[in-house]
């Protein structure tokens, strides 16, 4: 699920991320569904609008008028990481408010540095990843699940020869992902978005719950968790999500990020949904 967990959203999930990644690996990407009515009316929740994983907003009002979804991100830390993220997930039959099958393809970049200990100097990374998903959603009237399974292509290159890096080269790899998003209450969500890629074992989750503090807005903590052969990293931080600017959501997030190689550090990040 445009993800505009993350979000989802989300989702995404890599080296993509090394250092302190940007975006979250994957897919992040994740791979999503970032699905204007006041969500609190009881049309707009026995509707079952298809939910949106990767802002982590709920959608506001069914509406069969578009039929692809194009979420970007875009995610930065103090570590010396920067990834971007687009992704477009498409309904193969029938409306984008029903349970069915569905089709993913994304596209991550970005560069992250980090303190070569086996070569003295510190070495600078640039990651390029595209992924091809085909899945199912099911949706109900207060929730969406959904799961994806494909391919990714993703390259490694580092400015210096590190023999104390793995995750390097390019190489395909199968990838699954699946995105989760449900209204407890009139008023709170929960968002959650995972994946992982057989190549580098790269891996992406993100966990958010809110409250709604304005129609179709919600404010809350959120949770990631990272990684690959070379790095480990979480995040825990808050997010501000479902906010509107004409046809686009955005969703806002920042936050403290502990990585294996960087340490501590913090990071922000911002999503974007539009519907077509």
């Amino acid at each position: 699920m445009l993800c505009v967990e993350a979000a989802l959203i989300a989702s995404s999930q890599y080296k993509t991320m090394r250092l302190v990644c940007g975006v979250g690996l994957a897919v992040l990407a994740m791979s999503g569904s970032l699905r204007a009515a006041d969500l609190r009316a009881a049309d707009s929740r026995a509707a079952g609008a298809d939910a949106d994983w990767y802002t982590g907003a709920r959608a506001e009002a069914v509406d069969d008028s578009w039929a692809i979804a194009v979420d970007g991100s875009t995610s930065v830390t103090s570590n010396s990481s920067a990834f971007g993220s687009v992704t477009v997930t498409a309904p193969l039959a029938g409306s984008p408010s029903q349970s069915g099958p569905r089709v993913r393809v994304e596209a991550i970049g970005g560069t992250y540095s980090y303190p070569g200990q086996a070569v003295a100097s510190r070495v600078t990374g640039y990651q390029q990843e595209g992924s091809a998903m085909a899945g199912y959603e099911w949706v109900w009237r207060d929730a969406a699940l959904a799961g994806f399974i494909g391919f990714n292509v993703r390259s490694n290159q580092l400015s210096v020869v590190d023999p104390g890096n793995p995750v390097v080269g390019t190489g395909i790899g199968l990838r699954v992902a699946a995105n989760f998003y449900a209204n407890p209450t009139d008023r709170t969500m929960v968002s959650a978005y995972g994946s992982y890629s057989t190549k580098f074992n790269a891996y992406y989750s993100r966990l958010r719950v809110g409250y709604m503090v304005a129609d179709g807005v919600y404010i809350g903590p959120e949770a990631l968790f990272l990684g690959d052969d070379f790095f480990r990293q979480y995040r825990i931080g808050a997010h501000l999500s479902g906010v509107k600017f004409g046809p686009v959501q955005m969703s806002l997030a920042a936050g403290y990020v502990q990585d294996r190689v960087q340490g501590s550090g913090y990071y922000s990040s911002i999503e974007a949904r539009a519907n077509f």
